[in-house]
């Protein structure tokens, strides 16, 4: 990590694109704002666009505006991401979800620093620093076909990998201590339960984590030190429910319970995000490759 800050603070300044790599949860965004909090931009907002989390038909607009008329409910023109962040920084965080279609429209606007807005005849000149990020594989999907090398290679003029926090398992404590100073309960976690939570694998990286330690603050009267069996780890989810298993071997009754809170758990996060697994993946905190094994096993997977 102190290589990584390392070399943070001396690409920040630089005017190249850079594109962050990382599972879901390690802190991609958090490292956009760094660069752009220590860039030559830092004067003007940076602007994000997650292209997961927005409706594959509405994308174009999104990054490059439309006109009025351009498509039914467009009943005024409207500038798009990279006409706002003009001047400034442009965080395209799930660079991967892009569509085929976009990618040359995103690769003049990284060459050119040419836009042109959905319905408009004309090209508008701006001057936009991209980050993007991805938790995917793209020289993989290149040679699948399914993105452009050209556009990776135009991305990636600086790339940056942060590690998931299985393999910074030390961090851990430190991290859970700057949690709960933000948290207002500073010691909340006693160092038994710290040595827990550091043997985990966490696959949902500090996200995860985070979410955990807010829960059991939240769970937690008084000011004293959060009793450790509100932390609640993934593979503990099958907390004390009213269950019609009790007749059965302790370890049968918790896998049955544990399966059943994970389809419904699923099912739900597939329905709330609209079968967009990489939304679902960073809504439940965890890792995007983790949660397809998950929706594998209980044939949830969506070709």
């Amino acid at each position: 990590m102190r290589q990584l800050f390392a070399l943070l603070e001396r690409i920040a300044p630089s005017e190249a694109s850079v594109l962050v790599l990382g599972e879901t949860g390690t802190g991609k965004e958090l490292c956009a704002e760094a660069l752009h909090a220590h860039s030559l931009r830092k004067a003007r907002p940076l602007v994000v666009v997650d292209l997961a989390a927005v409706q594959p038909n509405l994308i174009e607009s999104e990054l490059f505006g439309h006109v009025r008329g351009a498509f039914t409910g467009a009943v005024s023109d409207r500038a798009g991401a990279f006409e706002r962040a003009d001047g400034s920084t442009l965080f395209l965080d799930e660079i991967g979800e892009l569509s085929s279609e976009l990618q040359p429209r995103l690769l003049r606007a990284l060459e050119r620093g040419q836009v042109k807005r959905v319905g408009a005849n004309d090209y508008r000149t701006v001057n936009v620093r991209v980050v993007a990020a991805t938790n995917r594989d793209l020289l993989s999907l290149a040679s699948e076909g399914r993105f452009r090398e050209d556009l990776y290679h135009r991305l990636a003029v600086l790339a940056v990998r942060l590690p998931p926090l299985r393999e910074r398992r030390d961090d851990v404590p430190m991290l859970v201590q700057a949690l709960l100073q933000q948290l207002g309960r500073p010691g909340a976690i006693g160092p038994a339960t710290l040595a827990r939570l550091g043997a985990h694998d966490w696959p949902g990286n500090v996200r995860q984590l985070r979410n955990v330690i807010e829960r059991a603050v939240s769970l937690s009267p008084g000011a004293g030190e959060v009793p450790p069996e509100l932390l609640v780890l993934p593979e503990d989810r099958s907390a004390p429910t009213p269950s019609s298993s009790s007749g059965l071997p302790f370890k049968e009754a918790k896998e049955r319970l544990i399966e059943a809170f994970e389809r419904e758990y699923l099912e739900g996060l597939l329905s709330r995000c609209g079968g967009n697994v990489s939304r679902a993946a960073r809504e439940a905190g965890i890792d995007r490759v983790y949660l397809h094994r998950l929706l594998k096993r209980y044939a949830l997977a969506r070709d």
